[in-house]
């Protein structure tokens, strides 16, 4: 089984539960000194897209999207 296959499984297991397939962080700093800030969820849809609900704070920039294990 490939693995495109097995992650489209798991991600539609976590949909068919409401569970996250992702979570949205925000990185602050640089290097081994840098944290991530959750910011927020997001869940793979039935067309293959992905909805993002962020929650209380101001983006400046960008986020990075985590696939939950």
């Amino acid at each position: 089984m490939s693995t495109d296959v097995k992650q489209t499984e798991k991600a539609e297991e976590r949909q068919e539960s409401n569970l996250p397939t992702h979570i949205a962080k925000v990185r602050h700093g640089h290097g081994k000194q840098a944290t991530y800030e959750r910011i927020g969820a997001a869940w793979v849809n039935e067309k293959g897209g992905i909805y993002v609900k962020l929650h209380g704070t101001q983006i400046l920039s960008e986020f990075s999207l985590f696939e939950v294990n």
